[in-house]
C-alpha cells in the first residue's frame, strides 16, 4: 500500500493515546507541585509557631521577669497605651507614596517602550490623583501633628503653644 504525504500528517491511534496520557502525566505532575507547594508552606507555618513556643518566654521565677522594661526604667502607668490616630494616619500615607515611588520606577523603566502619548499621560494622570490626595489630605488637617486629645477640626493651636491673645 503506497503512503501519502496526508497519511504521514494524520497521528495514529497509539500516538493519540500516547499524546493523552502525556497530557495526563504532566497534568498530574501539575498537581503534584502544587500539593508540595502547599505541604512546604504548611510545614513552614507549623513548625515557626512550634519552634515560637519551645523557645517563648515563660514567667519561671522571679515576678519581674514578665514586666516591660524600658531603658532600664521602670514602667509607670499602662503599658499597654493606645497610639494616637496620628501615627496610623502618617503610617498610611508614607505607604501610599511609597508604592507611588516604586510605580513610578517601573514606569520610568519600559517609558521608552510605551506609546509617546499615553505613556506621559498616564504618568502625569496617576501622580495628578496623588498630588490631589495629599492636597486633600493636608486641606483637612490630617499632616498637622497633634497631642493626645486634640481634634482635627479644632483650632486650638497644637500642645505647649499659646496663642498671643492669652496673656
Amino acid at each position: 500500500m503506497p503512503r501519502t504525504p496526508a497519511a504521514d500528517q494524520q497521528p495514529t491511534r497509539i500516538g493519540r493515546r500516547a499524546a493523552r496520557a502525556l497530557e495526563a502525566r504532566m497534568a498530574l505532575t501539575g498537581i503534584w507541585y502544587i500539593i508540595g507547594f502547599a505541604f512546604a508552606a504548611g510545614s513552614f507555618a507549623f513548625l515557626t509557631f512550634g519552634a515560637a513556643w519551645l523557645i517563648s518566654h515563660r514567667n519561671r521565677g522571679d515576678v519581674h521577669k514578665g514586666l516591660p522594661y524600658e531603658s532600664g526604667i521602670d514602667t509607670y502607668g499602662d503599658t499597654h497605651g493606645r497610639f494616637g490616630l496620628s501615627f496610623y494616619i502618617y503610617a498610611l500615607l508614607f505607604v501610599a507614596f511609597d508604592i507611588e515611588v516604586v510605580f513610578i520606577y517601573l514606569w520610568a523603566i519600559v517609558f521608552r517602550e510605551l506609546p509617546e502619548p499615553l505613556g506621559f499621560t498616564s504618568m502625569l494622570v496617576f501622580v495628578a490623583i496623588l498630588l490631589f490626595g495629599l492636597a486633600y489630605a493636608w486641606r483637612k488637617g490630617v499632616l498637622s501633628w497633634r497631642g493626645p486629645g486634640e481634634a482635627i477640626g479644632d483650632n486650638r493651636p497644637p500642645s505647649g503653644e499659646h496663642p498671643a491673645n492669652d496673656a
